[in-house]
């Protein structure tokens, strides 16, 4: 087993690298969807939302460039254009979103889709034995699943 510099198993870091780029691209989708739903809400809880999408946005982009300076210390170049993201993501695109039960579907169906990833790396991770990018995953999922529970409770919805 060649180790890379990091100690790591050098063919299960690039692996790790391919999936954390399959994360980039759905955090990249995401956080458009962030920035278009803070620009584009209306209605009479326009002042609550606009503010929360901007909170939530500016947290994405703090991840996106974890997840980028994650791929890059195991080796691997994180992908950067447009086309790579459409490409490698699955998070719905939330286009022209204005009212505010849409909007907060949207963000509970991207993480949604978010964590399925997460998970999938926290996994490969662990079997990797990878503290770095395993810690980074359970953190991002103990953040996004809470975020999850509370849109859904603004929903009245069940979890």
């Amino acid at each position: 087993m060649k180790l890379n510099s990091i100690g790591l198993d050098a063919e299960k870091s690039k692996l790790l690298s391919g999936d954390l780029n399959t994360l980039l691209a759905n955090f990249q989708r995401y956080y458009q969807n962030l920035r278009g739903i803070h620009w584009n809400i209306r209605g009479k809880r326009f002042f609550d939302l606009h503010v929360k999408f901007e909170e939530l946005y500016d947290d994405a982009n703090i991840k996106v460039d974890m997840v980028a300076e994650r791929i890059l210390t195991l080796g691997g170049v994180p992908q950067h254009t447009f086309e790579d993201y459409i490409a490698h993501s699955k998070v719905p695109v939330g286009k022209n979103v204005t009212k505010d039960e849409e909007a907060i579907r949207l963000i509970v169906d991207s993480l949604k889709e978010l964590l399925i990833i997460e998970r999938r790396i926290l996994d490969a991770s662990d079997e990797a034995d990878d503290e770095g990018t395993n810690s980074m995953m359970s953190d991002f999922i103990t953040e996004q699943e809470k975020t999850v529970w509370m849109m859904k409770a603004w929903l009245a919805e069940e979890i």
